[in-house]
Order: C-alpha cells, then structure tokens, then sequence
C-alpha cells in the first residue's frame, strides 16, 4: 500500500503540474490572441510575432496532462471524458482552428480580415470552454457505478459559465501583461491599460467563484472554513489580495513584474483549486487512490516520465531563452 499510495501521489503531482504549466504558458498566448481585436495594424503583426517562437511548445503540456490522466488514472478519464465531451471537443476544434490561422494569416494576406478574426475566435471559444469544463467538474459530476451517469448538458450551469468567463478574463490578463513585457513605445502603454482592464475582471471572477465554491459542497466549505482548517486555507485570499495589490503597483512603470505577478495570481487559485479538490479526481466521487492505474503501469510510465519531462523542460527554457527580449515587426531583437 506504500508504493501505490506514494506513486499515486506523484502521478496526481505531475498531471496537476502538466495542467498548471499549460495553462500559464498557453494562456498568455490565448490571451494574445482574445485581445487581437484591440490591436491594430502593424500592432498585431509584432503580438503575434512575441508568440511565435512558444506557442505550439507550449501546447505540449496540454498533451502531457490529458495523456497522463488517460494513463495513469484511466477510470477518471473513462468519467471525466463523456462528462466534459462538449467542452473538450470544442476546445480542441479552436485550437487547431486558431493554429490554422496562425499560420495561414501569413500566407493567405488577401484573406488577413478573416484569419484575424478565426484567431481570435478560436482564442476565445479555447479559453471559455476550458473554464466551463473546470467549473464543471468542480461543481460535481454524477457517477454511477464505474461510469458517468448524467446527461449530456450537465457540464452547462451558470457556475460554470462563470467559471469560463472569468478565465478567458484571467488569459487577456496573461496576454497583455505578457505584450507590456515584450513590446515597447505605443502597443506597450495600450497592453497597460489593457492590463488594467483585464485585471479588474479577473479579481471579480476570481472573487465570484470563490464566494460561491464552498457553497457548491458541504465537503467543500469544511475544507475551507473547518477549523483548524481555517487557520490555512485563511492565507490564500490574504496571498491574493497581496499579490493583487503589487500587481496594481507594477502596472505603472515595471516590465516584467506584472506578468510574473499575474502567473502568481494563477497559482494561488490553482492551490486554491487543490484545496478544495484533494484528495478526489471527481469531487466527492472517486479519489485519485481509486481512479489508478495498477503499480506496474504507474512504474512504467514513471521511468518515461522521468526521461520525458526534463527534456520538455529543458528545450522549452532554452526557447525562452534564445527569444528573450523585445519583439518588433520584423521579431526578435
């Protein structure tokens, strides 16, 4: 019981932290694309150029999580999927549609207007149907037996349409925090205002979802608000509104503090996220212990693991790296 319960741990850790660098990654430059209606001319030209270089890389994580929970917790992905079909499948289908424009905005300048418009479609429809599919399973999916056991339009709740539309809010935060520290002169002094927009919306949704999610379970408001739970739990909105306030003070003159701020914002909801979750995959249904996979399968995907994910790590840090600094029309320089 030993190796399943300490293996089944570092599974959960290293799907949560796939999950996690997805978001932070993919999600300034979905947030890049939500804000391309903003941007005008040679503007967008030069976004899209800051994420040229990272943005298909950063798509890797998602891969990573949604294998990972495939393998290393089959009968949480056997639920989670039919669940959560709806909003998967469109995230996936605006994500490549975005890709497609990406590429295409490029190659086909007669047609710019429209590929402009698919990126930004894409980048919208990717990031809301990722909130409501997360507000959807925090807000319990019904199982039965090994099985789903609801109906196709569960995953539709007003909860969890306010969970997609504060995280398509919470990307063109990550979006223009990311052009201010990569852009200069004119487009830099709009992402600022933009920021400034875009970070007032995230706080609200942040605020609106965690006022409601303690009320969606009693398990949920016990872990919040149990003593001596309380004792804990009670810093992470002290943290936020911290971090909220540097925030605001760096939006003014600093670079690259704001960014960095608005991924600490992110990762204080993701605890937030655990804190209500844990131990459970499906809230109040199936615990990460009894959605695993049995010990050897998890060995064996482990000694991959280790290989695999320093490799990721190690090419998508020099890609950081060798495209550090500003960008212009023309890229890097």
């Amino acid at each position: 019981m030993g190796i399943d319960f300490d293996l089944t741990i570092v599974w959960a850790f290293i799907i949560a932290f796939a999950v996690f660098a997805y978001v932070v990654m993919d999600g300034f430059d979905l947030g890049v694309g939500i804000l391309f209606p903003r941007l005008e001319g040679e503007e967008r030209a030069v976004a899209m150029n800051s994420i040229a270089p990272v943005w298909d890389g950063n798509e890797t994580w998602l891969v990573l999580g949604g294998g990972g929970l495939f393998a290393a917790f089959p009968l949480a992905y056997a639920i989670v999927m039919p669940a959560l079909y709806a909003p998967i499948v469109a995230m996936l289908l605006a994500l490549i549609f975005r890709g497609v424009a990406f590429e295409f905005r490029w190659r086909d300048p007669r047609h710019q207007g429209f590929w402009d418009a698919a990126f930004f479609g894409g980048s919208v429809v990717a990031a809301l149907a990722q909130g409501i599919a997360l507000g959807a399973l925090l807000q319990g999916i019904d199982v039965d037996g090994r099985a789903y056991g609801g109906g196709w339009w569960d995953w539709l709740t007003p909860f969890s349409l306010l969970c997609g539309i504060s995280l398509v809010a919470g990307y063109a935060l990550l979006g223009a925090t990311w052009l201010i520290m990569k852009t200069e002169a004119d487009l830099q002094a709009k992402a600022r205002r933009y920021a400034r927009w875009a970070g007032l919306l995230t706080l609200a949704g942040v605020g609106a979802v965690s006022a409601v999610t303690p009320f969606l379970e009693i398990e949920y408001y016990a872990r919040w608000f149990a003593w001596p739970n309380v004792l804990l739990t009670a810093q992470v909105p002290l943290l936020v509104a911290i971090t909220a306030f540097a925030f605001w003070r760096s939006l003014a003159k600093r670079e690259s503090a704001p960014f960095l701020l608005a991924l600490g914002l992110f990762a204080l909801c993701f605890v937030g996220l655990g804190i209500s979750m844990f131990p459970y995959v499906i809230p109040n249904e199936v615990t990460i212990w009894a959605a695993a996979a049995p010990e050897k399968s998890q060995v064996f995907m482990l000694v991959g693991a280790g290989v695999l994910i320093p490799i990721i790590l190690a090419y998508t840090a020099y890609a950081y790296w060798a495209f550090r600094g500003k960008v212009g029309v023309h890229g890097y320089h």
